[in-house]
């Protein structure tokens, strides 16, 4: 083959691609009238205008929520984990302070000290 007929066989099926996707890349005229129509500030918005509206402050709402609610659980473990740790720290304080003072006695040689 020349190059004159690869130059050919090309671009007819590349005419042949661009008919074939004309129908699915441009819009009807109707459609795209109205694509870029804008109403005026003052006019009312359409009920497809508000439902999708609606939809978008329903969607951050539950974003939001679920944000929120996240953050507070952490927290709240965070929370947990640090009460846990010190109430970890004083039995063991509690723990080696009984076991320094212990004087063979029970109950704690506080009631069992002989007065002098």
């Amino acid at each position: 083959m020349s190059w004159r007929q690869v130059i050919l066989l090309s671009s007819l099926s590349a005419l042949v691609l661009l008919c074939s996707m004309k129908q699915k890349i441009f819009m009807q005229e109707s459609d795209a009238s109205n694509f870029l129509k804008r109403r005026g500030k003052r006019s009312p918005k359409s009920r497809d205008e508000a439902n999708a509206e609606n939809r978008q402050k329903l969607r951050d709402d539950e974003l939001r929520r679920e944000y929120y609610e996240e953050q507070r659980n952490e927290f709240e473990n965070f929370v947990e984990e640090q009460r846990d740790e010190q109430e970890e720290r004083t039995r063991e304080a509690v723990e080696q302070w009984r076991q320094w003072h212990y004087d063979g006695l029970y109950p704690s040689y506080l009631y069992n000290r002989q007065n002098i």
